[in-house]
């Protein structure tokens, strides 16, 4: 396992380049994007098997699939430190002719994108079809997937989710962010969806919970555990448990931002409380 320490401090700074990003150009979802940093810290840089070079055909390596693409900014971010792309090029965030778009696309070619991803909903489909290749190809690596718990009002979801486990998709981990918090308010007050975890369990899947999704520690063990339920003729479901706007005191616990851009005092608050680790781009 790498230094908890360093993947730490990858957290810090990965929530240092999501705060500039959006501020730069006044647009972009801070709130999930944060609430995630463990997650995608943990996975690219301890859970999934990765080739030293990127392309599209991923043969002989993990997969991951980002279905709630609004949270671009920790997407970017990850990647750009995980040497996918030079970190200098967060600079051009939302830019116009910039390859690092409000939503993941691929016409650009960006290194570690595999699916454009702006439409929620989708992901499950994908990332199923992405699995069901793996084992036509014999192909022994895990397709991972993210979702977010708003996002699985789309009926599309349960669809696909009905399909993995009628097919015995058990190459695959979907995890939700479950945040409690979506654009207008709570998931509760929105669209109440009962319990998650009952509903992936009646749908044939395994199901584990991870209950401090903003500790790395937790979701290694976590994600590690997930990964030992594969192969068992049942795809897995991990509910991760975050909180929105984790790490920067006045964006936490609030569905105020989830698509809301910082100030410049805003910004400096939020950095104050986000020391640099790794160098700003």
């Amino acid at each position: 396992m790498s230094n908890i320490k360093h993947l730490e401090d990858i957290c810090t700074q990965v929530r240092r380049d999501i705060l500039r990003q959006v501020h730069k150009v006044n647009s972009g979802h801070p709130g999930g994007s944060l609430g995630c940093t463990e997650f995608f810290v943990a996975l690219y840089n301890e859970i999934m098997e990765r080739k030293d070079s990127f392309d599209m055909d991923g043969i002989g390596e993990d997969l991951f699939f980002l279905s709630n693409g609004h949270i671009s900014p920790v997407y970017y971010s990850v990647l750009a430190r995980a040497g996918y792309f030079p970190v200098e090029e967060l600079n051009t965030f939302r830019l116009i002719d910039s390859r690092l778009q409000g939503h993941p696309t691929t016409h650009e070619g960006l290194p570690g994108i595999r699916i454009a991803s702006g439409s929620l909903g989708q992901g499950m489909s994908v990332a199923i079809g992405a699995a069901q290749a793996k084992k036509l190809n014999n192909d022994d690596t895990i397709v991972y997937s993210l979702h977010g718990d708003g996002e699985l009002q789309e009926g599309q979801n349960w669809e696909a989710i009905m399909y993995a486990a009628a097919k015995k998709v058990d190459n695959l981990i979907s995890t939700v962010d479950l945040n409690g918090q979506q654009i207008d308010g709570s998931t509760d007050d929105v669209l109440p969806m009962g319990s998650i975890k009952g509903k992936f369990e009646a749908f044939g899947w395994t199901v584990l919970e991870i209950e401090e999704g903003n500790n790395i520690e937790a979701v290694i063990s976590g994600m590690a555990n997930a990964k030992a339920k594969t192969g068992k003729g049942k795809p897995v479901c991990v509910l991760l448990k975050t909180i929105m706007g984790n790490g920067v005191d006045f964006m936490m616990h609030t569905h105020a931002w989830h698509g809301k851009a910082p100030n410049d005092e805003q910004l400096a608050i939020g950095l104050e409380q986000n020391p640099e680790t790794l160098g700003d781009y």
